[in-house]
């Protein structure tokens, strides 16, 4: 007999107590940037133990407005915007190279707590991109030799022939070229910070891009 989904579903709770803690949240003690939030949140999820805490949903749209999403990881969070990357030639590079707009979301259950940030998108330069990919580790070097993201593959044995070839030239040419390796920056236009509630009056504050700067609004839940 096979898993009921339905009765799985109903047995999940969410933020049990003994894994998660929902900390107060003051928005009017928030700072005027979101940048400073969101440092703070982040390093606050890295000590509270939250696995993984820099991967992200990327949420795109093709030429026809359809949205993709996937899960990536936070490259960066700076004055130039929130930094992630990909191949140009890779669905989401395509993507974004047709609508140049995305979407990013985190989720850190040890403290109730989301990010969601949205603006426009705009490549790195290519010096700067080279220098994000050589900073990372050798088996990111090989998986960006093996390019070809998004397209079909035909077997696993390919797979397997291309990645072993892949991480020979990671290991004998650290600083190899990858053209198709881009840096991207979010410039955002919102930034929304969600804090669970134990009572359901989670606390959503959304700092808001303008003229004159960032205009903070509390929303409801």
């Amino acid at each position: 007999m096979g898993t009921d989904l339905h009765e799985l579903l109903r047995s999940l709770r969410v933020w049990d107590p003994e894994v998660t803690a929902l900390p107060p949240f003051d928005p009017a003690t928030a700072p005027a940037e979101p940048l400073d939030l969101f440092t703070t949140w982040f390093a606050e999820a890295v000590a509270a133990g939250q696995s993984e805490p820099h991967t992200m949903s990327l949420a795109t749209s093709d030429e026809a407005g359809l949205p993709d999403v996937r899960i990536v990881m936070l490259h960066g969070a700076d004055a130039d915007g929130w930094s992630f990357a990909t191949h140009a030639n890779s669905r989401k590079g395509e993507q974004l190279a047709a609508r140049p707009y995305a979407a990013l979301a985190f989720y850190w259950p040890v403290l109730g707590r989301q990010v969601r940030v949205r603006g426009p998108v705009a490549a790195a330069p290519a010096e700067e991109s080279r220098g994000d990919l050589h900073a990372r580790s050798t088996g990111a070097l090989a998986a960006a030799l093996t390019g070809r993201q998004s397209q079909v593959l035909g077997s696993v044995e390919e797979l397997e022939r291309e990645s072993r070839a892949a991480w020979d030239r990671a290991r004998a040419e650290p600083d190899a070229p990858v053209p198709s390796w881009t840096l991207y920056h979010l410039r955002p236009d919102a930034v929304e910070f969600f804090q669970g509630d134990g009572s359901r009056r989670h606390v959503r504050l959304n700092y808001r891009r303008t003229e004159g700067g960032w205009t903070r609004e509390l929303l409801w839940p």
